[in-house]
């Protein structure tokens, strides 16, 4: 028996537990109708007991349950017109109370417009009008009264005895989206958040409140405002900022250790239970001092536009970007040429809803029986070669394969090109071609010259019908293999993060930004050229990881551990952009420069790289690096066992 009294109380508490009440399916729309004539009826009651106190005689036309039925009947259509009931209660909102307006003032209207329209034909009113307008407002009261009441039961129920182990944040902003994200913290559950105040740059509303909260103007320190607050994160939500100004903002809280969380323009206004759900930690790629790239998106759509184009190493992090880019400007189809199957796959199926035909291919560029094939088949009249093995200590240690990969492969693709008549096509290199130290980068570099040397040569020749381009950039945040990632990661598991030199230094960009003016560098370009970009200013790497350890609410050295681990083999403490014998050239877009190098002969510089690939084919490496040497004479190896061959 005792046994089942405690089965009985425990079932008890768990049907009123608060997850039971908060899943428990929302009332069904005809409970809250019923509820709503009840008030209705109630309304009514409490209007015909206060006029029976008052010097007013009901008319004699119809009795109170006549009269009450009219009531109801009319009110029960304007709830089905205006549809009240089929709001969530414990949800509503001033949507809700418009609603309930309109339909009970509805009523009263319609029923003032019977009344004296049974006075004009029967010479008899049915209703007292002082009566209808105390129903109507009663009516209005009491329903918007209990969903007051329903919203405010429900919230303190929630929040009873959950604010103990909630971080206390402040937000940054005091606009609509701000509002908007409050009021997502304030209905989330389960709750992660107590939000305690609001921080605004102007000083005209710091003597007023928002739901409920204080207003502080920033014009201290952040760090003293929320001590003030007894708040330790601030959720960045003021979009209005400038760039330069989120900068020092965050800044400023990284210095005194704020967490700093922010969140994306909020344009879904139907969907703000969903807003706290999108609150994340300020990522490296928001705090890159850019400005927006304009693209001449008329040039590059006359170029792209019902064409076929190509992209080589289309599941990469720069290919993707580059495909999902180009299919705003609508190509008639798109080739995604990749040896990795898995990722051309998810590339595939994540493209499988657009508009334009999406046409996977597994393949190698260093098979041109695969790539003739290709071309054969498809004609294609924009090609995008981004496919290459790009990261260094690797292919110091395999310097066969970045031959056959980075300039084979780059070779296969710029002779089918010319072959095939194809209009453009874009070789994306690296700045690690420049005054390489390393197989990669040289590499790349020899690419460049072939592409480059091929142009020139078909164009002096009078055979040239392709233009053949080449960019080149520094570093992407986020592409596979960079920085970012591997601090992220290394971070999440509690370190350390491990960097090569304390005062090695590069240039970053975005993935999106990249792409962009790749686009526009293959619209622009005339053939023959190398664009560079403009990279912004150079980051000291340590500089990133001490940055990304305190946006992830972490103490440098503290909590997370940084180690210097050396350079690895052909690694620079630095990445160029031009030659020290190069000079630029501008072009319409402030971005993109056209690099003037020395150029190769073509006959001269193809017989090299047929002798480079021989070398590779038979993996003779020392007479390979050799041969690289001799192609690209500014290939100073560093930090490498090829170094003995520089003499």
């Amino acid at each position: 028996m005792k046994s089942n009294k405690l089965s009985n109380k425990s079932t008890f508490s768990d049907l009123f537990s608060k997850d039971k009440i908060l899943h428990f399916g929302y009332l069904p729309r005809w409970i809250i109708f019923s509820i709503d004539i009840c008030i209705v009826i109630f309304a009514n009651i409490v209007t015909y007991f206060l006029i029976s106190q008052l010097t007013f005689k009901y008319y004699n036309t119809l009795d109170l349950t006549g009269r009450t039925i009219i009531i109801l009947a009319t009110q029960s259509f304007f709830f089905f017109v205006f549809k009240t009931y089929a709001g969530i209660i414990r949800h509503s909102t001033l949507n809700d109370g418009y609603n309930l307006f309109k339909a009970t003032f509805s009523s009263f209207i319609a029923l003032s417009f019977l009344n004296y329209a049974h006075f004009y034909k029967a010479g008899a009113k049915i209703f007292l009008m002082p009566a209808l307008l105390l129903t109507f407002l009663f009516s209005f009261i009491f329903l918007l009264f209990f969903r007051i009441v329903v919203k405010i039961v429900y919230q303190v129920y929630l929040d009873a005895g959950s604010q103990k182990d909630l971080e206390h944040v402040a937000i940054y902003g005091t606009d609509s989206n701000a509002i908007s994200l409050a009021n997502a913290i304030q209905a989330e559950y389960p709750k992660r958040y107590k939000l305690v105040g609001f921080i605004d740059s102007s000083n005209k509303n710091v003597t007023k409140q928002i739901l409920g909260l204080p207003i502080y103007h920033y014009n201290q320190n952040v760090a003293s405002i929320l001590k003030d607050l007894n708040a330790k994160v601030l959720i960045v939500s003021n979009h209005v900022l400038t760039k330069n100004e989120q900068l020092a903002l965050v800044d400023e809280c990284l210095e005194d250790n704020v967490k700093l969380l922010t969140i994306p323009v909020i344009s879904d206004w139907n969907l703000q239970k969903n807003i706290s759900k999108k609150i994340k930690t300020f990522e490296i790629q928001d705090l890159l001092n850019r400005d927006e790239i304009v693209l001449n998106t008329e040039n590059i759509s006359n170029k792209v536009s019902h064409k076929t184009v190509l992209i080589t190493g289309a599941a990469g992090s720069i290919g993707s970007e580059i495909v999902r880019q180009i299919i705003c400007f609508s190509p008639a189809r798109i080739l995604l040429l990749d040896q990795a199957e898995t990722p051309l796959h998810q590339l595939a199926l994540e493209l499988s809803h657009v508009f334009v035909e999406i046409i996977p291919v597994i393949a190698d560029v260093r098979n041109k029986e695969q790539l003739e094939n290709l071309f054969e088949q498809y004609k294609p009249e924009f090609v995008f070669h981004a496919a290459a093995y790009k990261h260094v200590p690797l292919m110091e240690k395999n310097p066969s394969q970045a031959v056959f990969t980075n300039i084979l492969g780059s070779k296969n693709l710029a002779d089918l090109a010319v072959k095939y008549k194809v209009e453009r096509f874009v070789l994306i290199s690296t700045d690690k071609a420049v005054n390489p130290s390393n197989i990669m980068g040289a590499s790349k570099r020899i690419a460049e010259k072939y592409v480059q040397s091929l142009s020139i040569y078909l164009d002096q020749m009078g055979e040239s019908s392709t233009k053949f381009i080449t960019t080149r950039f520094g570093n992407v945040l986020g592409s596979n293999g960079s920085v970012v990632p591997l601090f992220t990661k290394q971070i999440n598991s509690g370190g350390p993060i491990t960097i090569t030199h304390p005062d090695i230094i590069r240039y970053f960009m975005t993935i999106p930004e990249a792409c962009q003016l790749v686009l526009e560098a293959g619209a622009m370009g005339n053939g023959s050229e190398i664009f560079i970009f403009d990279m912004g200013e150079p980051v000291r790497i340590i500089d990133l990881a001490y940055k990304m350890i305190k946006l992830a609410g972490f103490i440098p050295e503290e909590e997370i551990k940084i180690e210097v681990v050396g350079l690895r083999p052909g690694e620079k403490l630095f990445e160029e952009l031009l030659t020290d014998a190069s000079t630029t050239l501008p072009t319409y877009h402030h971005k993109i420069m056209i690099a003037k190098d020395d150029t190769d002969h073509y006959i001269s510089l193809n017989e090299e790289v047929l002798a480079l690939i021989d070398l590779a084919n038979a993996n003779k490496l020392d007479s390979l690096v050799i041969k690289m040497k001799h192609i690209v004479p500014e290939f100073i190896s560093l930090n490498s066992k090829f170094e003995k061959f520089d003499n």
